[in-house]
């Protein structure tokens, strides 16, 4: 009885812990290609994907991410970017996230909205660390020349062995040149929309979003092994192509494709990218 009595208050301990953890991290959207590496293995970056904390986000010098918080924030990755989850948690009370911009720009923006509960996130970007309190902020990662300017809210900045920056007025900018930290300026709105554009899923490149309805359909095969070739190849490109097999009366075709496409215009700019490439021939949106 005793024995019994242990067994079930470990499976409600489990139950309990796992209702108070929750996901903390989707992918949103893609602008293709672009990786997701785990546990050093790299493979396509696919909408409604769950990020986990040690995930590193790629995007290509054509691609761009999106990536959704369960706090309700938004984080963006522009092209030639890495984006690595150092910490990422939550739970109802609180969501705890450390993001570390390898390379690239970003943009991260906070739903003010939500409030029911506490948050601590903070962004490295090369050599700056940005402490997020409820706001909106673009940054950019490249080697001696850092970047963060603050949207909206309020931000603190600080590098290694410098006293903390504080932004707290629109379009304030903090960067940092070659390791030396310059005064705060202001930049000028035109700029700034120059910035966002480079982080922005822009449309007609064949982007994919969670929910997306539209496939492409890159070849069918009666040889399983030649799907799978086509399957691979494209992956390796960073493109999330998956095979499934029909099943026929007297015999089975594979199919290759790849799902989740936001429209049929969507669909039909990936086909013609990948036309051509990687084996694929004559690509077909269904």
């Amino acid at each position: 009885m005793k024995l019994l009595r242990f067994f079930l208050v470990c499976a409600f301990l489990a139950l309990s812990h796992a209702a108070l953890a929750q996901v903390a991290a989707t992918v949103e959207g893609v602008q293709m290609p672009a990786w997701i590496e785990r546990n050093g293995v790299r493979s396509p970056l696919l909408p409604g994907m769950e990020l986990k904390a040690g995930d590193t986000v790629i995007t290509s010098g054509d691609s761009r991410a999106m990536i959704k918080l369960s706090e309700g924030s938004v984080v963006k990755l522009g092209a030639n970017g890495q984006l690595r989850f150092v910490e990422l948690s939550a739970t109802e009370q609180i969501f705890k996230g450390v993001l570390e911009v390898l390379e690239g720009a970003f943009r991260f923006t906070t739903d003010v909205g939500s409030k029911n509960r506490r948050r601590e996130v903070s962004i490295r970007a090369a050599q700056v660390t940005t402490g997020i309190r409820g706001t909106d902020v673009w940054g950019k990662a490249q080697a001696g020349n850092e970047i963060v300017c603050l949207i909206e809210g309020e931000v603190e900045v600080v590098a290694q062995g410098e006293a903390p920056v504080k932004l707290d007025k629109p379009l304030q900018f903090y960067r940092r040149v070659d390791g030396k930290t310059q005064p705060v300026g202001a930049v000028d709105p035109a700029q700034l929309d120059k910035w966002a554009t480079m982080v922005d899923l822009q449309r007609g490149t064949g982007l994919a979003r969670a929910g997306g309805r539209v496939t492409v359909e890159l070849g069918r095969f009666d040889s399983r092994s030649d799907a799978v070739g086509l399957r691979e190849e494209v992956r390796k490109a960073g493109y999330p192509a998956v095979m499934i097999p029909l099943r026929g009366a007297e015999k089975t075709t594979y199919v290759v494709h790849i799902r989740q496409l936001a429209s049929r215009a969507e669909g039909q700019a990936l086909a013609e990218q990948l036309r051509g490439k990687y084996g694929v021939t004559e690509p077909k949106v269904r």
